[in-house]
């Protein structure tokens, strides 16, 4: 960490501060506070913002765990943060990805049509990594891209797969840039 860690339960300084403090431990409940939260704990508003963000992300829309943390993979593997790949790579695989679909994730220059035909990935997941590609490498997503993706998924799924790719990448790039793991370096 570039930064050094706020306490473990951080000591707070005003009622709001300490109401912040309980959501992000209910939010993390028997875990305790992650190294992430201890990085972002520097500045209570961002933690509060984050913490109901990110937490909207993971437990509020109407995704799948396999397209959320397929999506939160990809991302964590093309930005190099693999302090987020170590904690969303068991979750994908508890979605029932095997080993040599995770190899596919992990890989950024993996020819992904061949891995379709091969069955190791399914059409939907290829559709979702096209997707994530596109808006984590260049930000502009191509329109047979977004039409792939569109022909899969309703308009609200879209929405929520595009604030997912999103989200990820924020959180990548803090990450990253603060060494939170000590991963990155």
């Amino acid at each position: 960490m570039r930064l050094p860690y706020v306490p473990d339960a951080p000591p707070t300084s005003t009622p709001e501060e300490a109401d912040i403090l309980a959501r992000v431990q209910a939010r993390r409940g028997s875990l305790g506070l992650i190294p992430l939260d201890r990085a972002l704990l520097h500045s209570f508003p961002v933690t509060d913002g984050w913490n109901s963000f990110i937490g909207a992300i993971r437990t509020r829309t109407s995704l799948s765990q396999v397209i959320r943390e397929l999506i939160i993979c990809r991302v964590a593997a093309l930005n190099e943060a693999w302090f987020e790949w170590e904690h969303h790579a068991p979750l994908l695989q508890e979605g029932g990805f095997k080993e040599e679909a995770m190899a596919i994730v992990r890989d950024a220059q993996i020819d992904l049509s061949a891995k379709v035909h091969e069955g190791l990935i399914s059409e939907v997941e290829c559709a979702v990594i096209r997707y994530t590609d596109a808006m984590t490498k260049t930000v502009t997503v191509p329109e047979e891209v977004f039409q792939g993706l569109k022909e899969i998924f309703n308009d609200r799924e879209v929405v929520e797969i595009t604030a997912t790719v999103a989200a990820y990448n924020c959180v990548s790039r803090f990450l990253v840039a603060l060494d939170v793991g000590e991963n990155n370096q």
